[in-house]
């Protein structure tokens, strides 16, 4: 940082998305102080097949009538979730690119979100004159994977939460709507230390062991269901805290760092925001010597560890500053349950 008046940039630590281009309902009741839950910390994989298929971005098509884009030109924008073509429900990318391909030049009627607003618009394809098939000029995405850490894990009935913030598209920064997924088990193969300007990341890789499924993705985490309990969980189920107990102070984090084994780590929650519909809702800084060493601070893919203060499940690390990554955001265990509770 230069001066005091640099810019503070922050950063969503879901480990980078790696998506698949075309070319996580848990059973909770609203946050109580009745409620114990099993704390998380430990690496999960997703990969999930999309709701629709996402627009990402334009091209232009060589035509014999000079360079068009059919897509963008009819009023098609990146973020557009693409629903239906022709009345009838995209499955994949499939579909579209069959539909394309064999209209012969006539116009498809395209079904989409945009903001939650459902559209309707039609669009001419154009030959390509290189390839002679027909093409839209749109580049869209109907899948992705990635890791994450889990937050917390019903003992009942195995429902778990996830990530303390949404899955996005990496282009459009778009909420990915999730259609199916699977929890996969992921093993930690090494990290990249985070430096100021510098986000570090977890790497990791599939074991391809489902162990779950994802039900929901939504701006305050993904939640599913797991197959079984896991097999090492060493404390809990804890009470959860609610806002009004989350106070400025000690506290500890859980996540995989060495040896593929949860640990605890010491932080310091330093100024809480009280907001409901932030994800993030607290400010932390990291004062353990032992994650600093690992893995600089707070790196992606640790996003969703879970934030213990005082015996009880207080929320879970959302974001990282970029320009120290030391220090980060938190959403209150009361905004999962809440967004859990919303997805019955």
């Amino acid at each position: 940082m230069q001066n005091k008046k640099a810019k503070i940039l922050i950063c969503a630590v879901l480990c980078v998305i790696l998506i698949i281009p075309g070319t996580l309902g848990i059973s909770a009741a609203p946050a109580s102080k009745d409620i114990k839950l099993y704390p998380g910390g430990m690496l999960f994989g997703v990969k999930f097949i999309t709701d629709g298929v996402l627009v990402v971005g334009f091209s232009d098509i060589d035509t014999a009538q000079g360079k068009k884009s059919p897509a963008y030109d009819a009023g098609l924008r990146a973020g557009d979730l693409i629903t239906k073509i022709n009345s009838e429900k995209v499955n994949g990318i499939q579909s579209i690119v069959n539909a394309v391909e064999k209209s012969e030049g006539k116009k498809l009627d395209i079904s989409f979100v945009r903001n939650q607003d459902e559209q309707s618009i039609s669009i001419t394809p154009s030959l390509c004159a290189k390839e002679n098939k027909y093409k839209t000029g749109m580049w869209i995405r109907d899948s992705g994977a990635g890791i994450g850490t889990v937050t917390y894990i019903d003992p009942s009935t195995c429902s778990f939460a996830g990530l303390g913030h949404g899955i996005c598209d990496v282009d459009t920064g778009a909420l990915m709507p999730i259609l199916h997924g699977g929890v996969m088990k992921v093993t930690l193969s090494g990290i990249s230390k985070g430096a100021i300007g510098t986000p570090g990341e977890l790497r990791g890789h599939f074991d391809n062991s489902r162990v779950g499924e994802i039900s929901k993705n939504t701006d305050c985490g993904v939640f599913g269901k797991l197959s079984a309990l896991p097999d090492k969980l060493d404390e809990g189920p804890l009470p959860i805290a609610t806002r009004d107990d989350v106070k400025v102070g000690d506290a500890y984090i859980k996540c995989t760092l060495t040896d593929n084994c949860v640990k605890k780590y010491d932080i310091e929650i330093t100024a809480i925001n009280k907001r409901d519909s932030d994800t993030k809702n607290f400010s932390i800084k990291i004062t353990d010597p032992a994650l600093i060493e690992a893995s600089g601070g707070i790196v992606q893919g640790m996003s969703g560890s879970p934030i213990i203060q005082d015996g009880k499940l207080v929320g879970a690390v959302t974001h990282v500053m970029i320009n120290d990554p030391t220090a980060g955001y938190g959403i209150f265990i009361e905004n999962m349950l809440e967004a859990a509770e919303k997805i019955k």
